[in-house]
């Protein structure tokens, strides 16, 4: 059993910042692919960023050039930096990650989620 705990969600005018941060615990071995997805009131959950193992990250098009993922493989956390935000931010973000146990069976968990509210 795998479990991620996030943090930083809030509320922020249009333009501000905010940092979340994904931290995993438990029986993890390795986590591979550590990602941020978000769902919007009404919406489907929806990819925001994904950074493997190696580090190579992709972002949707949504969040390119404002938003940065990145991961502390020492503390199993992950990050997601979010800069000049916009009300369409607006969601509840949940981290999710990939990996496999130590008998080397694979795995994929999500955390409880954390809400982002940014007003206009």
């Amino acid at each position: 059993q795998v479990r991620l705990v996030e943090s930083g969600g809030g509320l922020v005018q249009a333009g501000g910042t905010l940092r979340l941060s994904c931290a995993a615990s438990g029986n993890i071995f390795r986590i591979n692919h550590m990602g941020w997805y978000r769902q919007a009131p009404g919406k489907e959950r929806e990819l925001v960023a994904v950074i493997t193992g190696g580090g190579r990250t992709n972002y949707a098009d949504s969040v390119k050039g404002r938003f940065t993922i990145s991961r502390d493989d020492a503390e199993n956390t992950v990050y997601l930096q979010m800069n000049s935000l916009k009300p369409e931010d607006t969601a509840v973000y949940y981290c999710n990650a990939e990996g496999v146990d130590p008998g080397l069976a694979r795995y994929e968990y999500w955390g409880q989620g954390t809400q982002v509210t940014v007003s206009s």
